[in-house]
């Protein structure tokens, strides 16, 4: 039977979700860093939270990539312990279940977390501890992606890619490339990835956000990339595009965080709904809820009132992102048939 609904925020909340894009460090709750800041000793430039969190999230002002990455020396001062990782990987999967996104995929650097007592080791045990108690807790499965830094090293990325290994089948499912991409291009990291994918480990890699598509080329071609994190710029090579649609690459797109970096200049020249219409696999993401002052809820209402979407369209992209996920096949499976058949039931008035 089916049941007609009206499109608003309440439904699109209600709706079963996937995030794949979403970073821990960006992700934390205002009071949780002010608790965590009296707790370590550490100074913050304000214990107001209107006044913190001026410091920590992007609100209407557009910023560059590496201005957006800079608000994250903030949230990083504040996760130098292991109960501090633990509590802000549980609290960001249960912030996540109440908007009834079934499953998240988590990712930070380790290597961030280390400036106290932990090693890189302890900082995964850290976040794995609070997302397998969040799992325990809430209606929501997770899985964690450790980055490589392009802005780092391709030494450090290859010991990270090791830890990755480490840890496969016991929480990580994925490896990822972050950081500015101008003059740190991922073919430098391509060892790392080599051992990733000899190991039958899955990749995502941030391409094509604040780079040209050369950027995704060296993702796919050097790297293996499985996923392309954003992709804007795929759109400005044809052959390019051909090819990842061809090969259903699937692409993390972050509407807000795009615009807040200026990867794209306003929401109507987004790509996204060029990449929809054109077949691609695309998905819809948070990137970071607190330095976006976002949720995957508002990601599908921004595309929603500026994309002219209907219920079939979200039931596609939440397929699609269900699809893309760093599960096994047999679980991807059934959790498609389960909720397929309940968006089928939707009609919208």
């Amino acid at each position: 039977m089916n049941k007609q609904v009206e499109i608003n925020r309440k439904f699109i909340k209600s709706l079963p979700k996937v995030d794949l894009h979403c970073h821990l460090d960006g992700s934390l709750r205002i009071n949780t860093i002010l608790e965590l800041a009296e707790k370590n000793n550490v100074e913050l430039p304000s214990t107001d939270p209107k006044e913190l969190k001026k410091h920590v999230s992007v609100m209407d002002q557009n910023i560059t990539l590496p201005e957006y990455i800079d608000m994250f020396d903030l949230t990083l001062s504040v996760l130098q312990t292991y109960d501090a990782l633990k509590r802000t990987a549980y609290e960001l999967a249960e912030d996540a279940s109440k908007e009834n996104i079934l499953y998240i995929e988590v990712r930070y650097s380790p290597i961030l977390h280390t400036e106290g007592d932990l090693s890189t080791m302890e900082t995964v045990d850290a976040v794995l501890e609070g997302l397998e108690k969040a799992e325990e807790d809430f209606n929501i499965k997770t899985g964690l992606i450790i980055c490589g830094i392009r802005n780092i090293s391709p030494e450090v990325s290859y010991k990270l890619a090791e830890v990755a290994v480490a840890y496969k089948n016991r929480g990580v499912v994925g490896f990822d490339l972050a950081g500015v991409e101008e003059n740190f291009p991922a073919k430098d990291h391509r060892e790392a990835f080599y051992l990733i994918l000899d190991n039958n480990i899955n990749t995502t890699i941030h391409a094509g956000e604040d780079y040209g598509p050369e950027s995704i080329h060296q993702a796919l071609h050097y790297c293996g990339a499985h996923r392309i994190g954003h992709g804007v710029k795929l759109k400005k090579d044809g052959d390019l595009l051909n090819y990842v649609n061809d090969h259903r690459v699937p692409l993390e797109i972050c509407l807000t965080s795009n615009i807040h970096t200026g990867s794209v200049d306003k929401i109507d020249n987004h790509p996204f709904k060029f990449y929809y219409d054109y077949g691609l696999r695309v998905t819809l993401n948070t990137d970071n809820r607190l330095i976006s002052n976002t949720t995957l809820t508002d990601e599908y209402m921004l595309a929603y009132k500026h994309f002219d979407l209907d219920i079939p369209d979200f039931k596609e992209i939440i397929i699609n992102s269900f699809k893309s996920a760093f599960l096994p096949h047999r679980t991807r499976t059934e959790l498609i048939k389960k909720i397929a058949n309940e968006l089928d039931t939707y009609v919208s008035v």
